[in-house]
């Protein structure tokens, strides 16, 4: 079993990694632009940002130490820091940061709405406030595949899916930054594709125990994991020998300029 940042790398590292240039690029940052990564997990985006804008200063946060300590062993540049601390209360002043990013991790904020309430205050008037959350419902292909089966093996599993979560389905995340008073509102699908070499490579990181799906895997008794392993086995490979495993995965980003 790994534990805190290589457990989560295992499971959505790969996926924050391929996701976060994309948003980068969608948010409009410009070189020399402060950015402000809330919610910064293993660092993927932050580590986006410091290749795209190499002359940004970029500050981590998130509540994770132990996220925190496996971003900092891995980023060492002196323009990258991470620290400890709440997406719901941040620690700068007002207008520190000419852009708030976040990524993957607005619908898990326990109140999200103050949460954007921070990253438009600790962002300068006319700054980019942008975030992106998973299409739980139909475009995260790696999810959706593992739900449908463990809803069809246990239908109480349904009340875990995460196509129930906040901000994951089209214009939920524009509809909250216009009701959060942000100019110029704009959303965007934002798709990537993963690779696994093998289909014990896309199973096992469900056995980290990371996010919902990772802790419904952890709640099964031994053999419930295994005939929920031989569903997803037979969904994605037939009756036929182990071979990669093409996954896509498509994000609702958004983003606005602070009045």
């Amino acid at each position: 079993m790994f534990s805190g940042g290589e457990a989560y790398e295992r499971f959505m590292g790969r996926w924050s990694r391929a996701l976060a240039p994309l948003l980068v690029e969608f948010a409009g940052i410009r070189d020399g632009d402060a950015v402000l990564d809330v919610g910064s997990g293993t660092g993927s985006l932050a580590a986006a940002v410091a290749d795209l804008a190499p002359s940004s200063p970029v500050v981590g946060v998130d509540p994770a130490a132990s996220y925190v300590a496996f971003a900092q062993s891995r980023h060492l540049s002196g323009r990258i820091r991470f620290e400890t601390g709440d997406a719901q209360s941040l620690n700068f002043q007002a207008g520190a940061f000419d852009c708030a990013l976040s990524s993957l991790i607005l619908n898990f904020i326990p109140d999200p709405a103050k949460a954007l309430d921070e990253m438009k205050r600790v962002t300068r008037g006319g700054g980019v406030v942008a975030a992106a959350v998973w299409d739980y419902g139909e475009g995260m292909e790696m999810l959706r595949a593992f739900w449908d089966e463990a809803v069809a093996a246990d239908p109480a599993a349904d009340a875990k899916d995460e196509r129930h979560m906040a901000f994951s389905r089209r214009g939920e995340l524009a509809a909250l930054w216009r009701a959060h008073g942000f100019r110029d509102v704009r959303d965007e699908a934002l798709t990537i594709e993963m690779r696994f070499a093998s289909f014990d490579e896309y199973w096992s990181p469900f056995l980290e125990q990371q996010g919902p799906a990772g802790a419904y895997v952890a709640a099964l008794q031994d053999g419930e994991r295994d005939r929920l392993r031989q569903r997803l086995r037979r969904r994605l490979l037939g009756d036929g020998p182990d071979r990669p495993v093409v996954c896509g995965a498509r994000a609702w980003a958004v983003r606005g300029l602070v009045p």
